[in-house]
């Protein structure tokens, strides 16, 4: 056997599936957890439904901040002034006046340590088409549109109840990624647990998130409540170089919150494990072409191929592969052609890309002659069975791949 028949016999068999062990209960109405270093999503509930976000949608306001200060747009110690309207604000707080003039970096600080509902308007106005924090928040739908955030609507910066202000707990995952990834230098302001500005209210210096400095490599992001929403969070932990994000919404009360984001964390670090699968250009199939130079292509990964498993799990994985076949020439190297499906009991299906290892021209004569040959064929294959067709089959069947 060689060692492409043993990768495709990993991958394709035998797995003795134990659904316990990656079966968690949650009391959050909606829930959504990502593990960041191979991108499986390891819990859904209520993932997709938009839902008051509370303070939690600060931290698209803090993305944009970010944004603007990476292409020059604002400066970490611009000053920006505080209008009546930013000053109106209650709830959380930096307890901003009209007479304040804040660098971006203490407003950075107040909206992520303090969650300041004023911090964050002030940041807003600063950036707003328009100056205003309702012109801003505009700009923050079509934003998260263009990251992919399909269920997001905001009406304000900082998530004080609005009708329609409406955020999913995937969209926060999608949001918390973009943060940790494409801003690596201000991500640590989201570990820091007190922040005294001006030492203007000492007993509101500090960090609401319950799950810091417990020992679990929490290093963010974000509470959330209001009396719509309930008590959420927006987390974020790294244990031996893997990233969990994990976004709550919906319990009780805040020592709810707190036991909650901890035993979500610890079960997903604890109970999966990442497994190595195949590296990049690995051979994993191969599909007829149609109308080509060469009668086949390899399909293969693009990438190396890890998969984060239960623990309990035993054996080789149950998978397939998937494409619409035979693929018409001409194929360019790198071109996606299918996909390799893994499925696991009790987690999200996983789809990997296949591409082509090689390319394939167009054919000339004699391929042309085959194909030919091979309608010739279909066609009576059709006729004794009744149907009619001009084309080639196609069909998209796991058989089809070839593993000599």
């Amino acid at each position: 056997m060689t060692a492409l028949l043993r990768l495709l016999a990993v991958i394709t068999f035998g797995w003795t599936s134990l659904a316990q062990a990656q079966t968690f209960d949650t009391a959050a109405e909606a829930a959504y957890v990502l593990d960041v270093s191979t991108g499986t999503v390891l819990l859904e509930k209520n993932a997709d439904e938009p839902l008051p976000p509370a303070s939690m949608s600060k931290l698209m306001t803090i993305y944009m901040a970010f944004e603007a200060i990476a292409d020059g747009r604002l400066a970490i110690d611009d000053e920006l002034p505080v209008s009546e309207h930013a000053a109106s604000y209650g709830g959380s707080s930096m307890f901003l006046d009209t007479t304040d003039r804040v660098t971006v970096e203490d407003l950075l600080r107040g909206v992520i340590v303090l969650s300041g509902n004023d911090a964050s308007a002030v940041l807003a106005e600063a950036l707003s088409p328009d100056g205003t924090e309702a012109g801003f928040a505009r700009l923050m739908t079509a934003r998260a549109q263009e990251l992919g955030m399909n269920n997001s609507t905001f009406r304000n910066s900082n998530g004080w109840p609005a009708e329609g202000h409406l955020m999913s707990m995937r969209d926060l995952g999608i949001l918390a990624q973009h943060l940790i990834v494409d801003y690596p230098t201000f991500y640590p302001l989201f570990a820091e647990q007190e922040f005294a500005f001006d030492n203007r209210v000492p007993s509101n210096s500090r960090n609401r998130n319950p799950i810091l400095g417990l020992g679990i490599g929490a290093d963010g992001l974000k509470t959330g409540h209001t009396e719509a929403a309930g008590y959420g969070l927006v987390g974020s932990a790294k244990q031996d170089g893997r990233r969990v994000i994990f976004v709550l919404s919906g319990m009780d009360t805040t020592a709810q919150r707190a036991e909650e984001s901890e035993r979500i964390a610890t079960w997903a670090f604890r109970q999966f494990a990442q497994r190595e699968l195949a590296e990049a250009g690995t051979r994993i199939a191969s599909a007829d072409v149609w109308m080509g130079e060469q009668e086949t292509v390899g399909l293969t990964v693009a990438e190396d191929l890890s998969l984060l498993v239960p623990i309990t799990q035993r054996g080789a994985l149950d998978a397939r592969v998937s494409f619409t076949g035979p693929i018409e020439a001409p194929i360019t190297e790198g071109q996606t052609l299918g996909d390799l499906v893994i499925e696991l009991d009790g987690m999200p299906q996983t789809r990997v890309p296949l591409v082509a290892d090689r390319s394939v021209a167009r054919g000339g004569f004699m391929p042309r002659m085959r194909t030919a040959g091979l309608v010739l064929w279909s066609r009576i294959t059709d006729a004794a069975n009744e149907a009619t067709t001009d084309d080639p089959a196609t069909s998209e069947d796991a058989a089809t791949a070839d593993a000599t």
